[in-house]
């Protein structure tokens, strides 16, 4: 039958079309350039049909069947294919711009240099489709299985592929100059809660995408722009990012077990509550901008530290304050108590002290004597309140003999005596200073200076001249 005797019997309507396919199924019909634009094809069997050049732009195809057909430089631009069939089809450089391939299954398709820019693809199913250098800027991509596809030189910046499957994608970048032409752009992409576990996209382009809550475990995205990108919240566990750019990106919450940060640019990046281990890889970490000198550490955390000190005076002032001038006061502060808590804190302010409440609300936690420890190691000076000592004693007993740091406990006469612990405690030690009892707040502010803070500040200068590193 002729390429036309083809068409003439398509529009003679979609039922006798398939009525006709059913009973040639081998039949490889030829439709090469035919024009349907516009026309209504849904649920049409083109399996394996020739449709190479077909005009069927804006056309409804909706449920058709084009599985293993030959849609080679086809145009359609603005067609209906949601829930459509392609299943190894071959759409080599076909134009799909604007489509609606909503639910579509594309499993295996070559869509390389094919033009999706603009199409919906909610939910389409790609697994080992071939996206060699298609263009797919802006494209709506959310949960749709990408699993498997070859990336290589596809242009997916700014497209949405939130809780997508990408797990085992790759994309090959060979050595030569031309290599840039074979990395995968993702710049500016959703791809929050997106799987890309196993993925293999060396050099990609990803500068300023969300990936918070991603599944990045295992993936190989060494030598990638990362800059500006959200990371917080994401699984990077075994994953290698060994000379990528993190400039000015976001690791909040992000899990980093196994991970092959090595060589990393990580100028200005935020870095909160990760999670590391002994075999996470942090060396010639780059904390200055390219076109300074370069200054490497091997550490995160410590990273944004040392470049704020290098940088900025401020940073190195408050520094000064936090070994100078803070004091931390512990106790258990009562409502009816409150004005005893005032008084130490405005007393202490005067005297151009930075004081630091620890009140023992919840003293259970689980972080509660590690916090108390931090605090302590940061202060010039201790005072204890021991009027409630079953609050007090916890920690006293974890400051005093390994903190050397002037410990002054205080306390209300009249409410007991002072603990036996605390007698314990400051047997062959100097830096717990004498108890000194109050009888009420008055008697407290009009003795804070001479009696705590002058002996706490003498002491703090002679610790400091045997340990001038403290």
């Amino acid at each position: 039958m002729s390429n036309q005797k083809y068409v003439e019997l398509l529009k003679l309507g979609v039922r006798e079309w398939n009525k006709w396919r059913e009973a040639n199924p081998e039949t490889r019909a030829n439709l090469n350039g035919a024009d349907f634009f516009r026309a209504d094809l849904s649920g049409a069997n083109f399996k394996g049909i020739h449709l190479k050049e077909v005009e069927i732009r804006e056309a409804n195809l909706s449920g058709a069947d084009l599985s293993d057909a030959n849609l080679r430089d086809a145009n359609l631009r603005g067609t209906n294919l949601s829930g459509a069939s392609l299943f190894e089809a071959y759409l080599r450089k076909a134009d799909l711009r604007g489509a609606y391939l909503r639910g579509a299954d594309l499993r295996n398709a070559n869509l390389s240099g094919a033009d999706l820019s603009g199409a919906n693809l909610d939910g389409v199913n790609l697994n080992g489709a071939n996206l060699r250098n298609t263009r797919l800027r802006g494209v709506d991509l959310r949960d749709a299985n990408l699993s498997g596809v070859n990336l290589s030189g596809a242009h997916l910046a700014r497209s949405i592929l939130k809780n997508a499957d990408l797990s085992d994608a790759y994309s090959i970048v060979s050595s030569s100059e031309s290599a840039w032409r074979d990395r995968v752009y993702l710049s500016e992409a959703d791809l929050s809660g997106a799987n890309l576990s196993r993925a293999k996209l060396r050099d990609a382009r990803i500068g300023l995408a969300n990936l918070n809550k991603a599944n990045i475990n295992g993936a190989d995205l060494s030598g990638s722009d990362l800059s500006g990108s959200d990371l917080s919240g994401a699984n990077l566990n075994g994953a290698n990012l060994s000379g990528a750019d993190l400039t000015k990106s976001k690791l909040v919450d992000t899990t980093l077990l196994r991970t092959d940060l090595s060589g990393c640019n990580i100028f200005g990046v935020s870095v909160w509550n990760i999670e590391t281990d002994e075999n996470t890889k942090q060396e010639n970490l780059v904390i200055t901008k390219k076109n300074e000198s370069i200054i490497t550490v091997d550490n995160l955390e410590v990273a944004q530290f040392i470049y704020l000190m290098l940088n900025n005076q401020k940073i190195r002032d408050v520094i000064n304050t936090i070994t100078s001038k803070v004091v931390l006061i512990l106790g258990r502060f009562t409502p009816e108590r409150k004005t005893v808590l005032d008084a130490i804190r405005e007393e202490l302010r005067n005297n151009n002290f930075t004081p630091v409440l620890f009140d023992f609300d919840k003293p259970d936690d689980r972080n509660f004597i590690e916090t108390v420890s931090t605090l302590a190691h940061m202060a010039r000076f201790v005072i204890a309140d021991f009027t409630d000592p079953k609050i007090v004693l916890q920690e006293a007993q974890c400051i005093i003999p390994n903190i050397a740091i002037p410990f002054v406990p205080i306390f209300l006469s009249g409410s007991g005596f002072e603990p036996v612990t605390l007698y314990d405690l400051r047997k062959g030690r100097t830096t717990v200073l004498d108890t000194f009892c109050y009888n009420d707040t008055e008697h407290l502010l009009e003795n804070l200076n001479q009696m705590i803070i002058r002996p706490a500040e003498s002491l703090a200068g002679k610790l400091n001249e045997r340990n001038p590193l403290k």
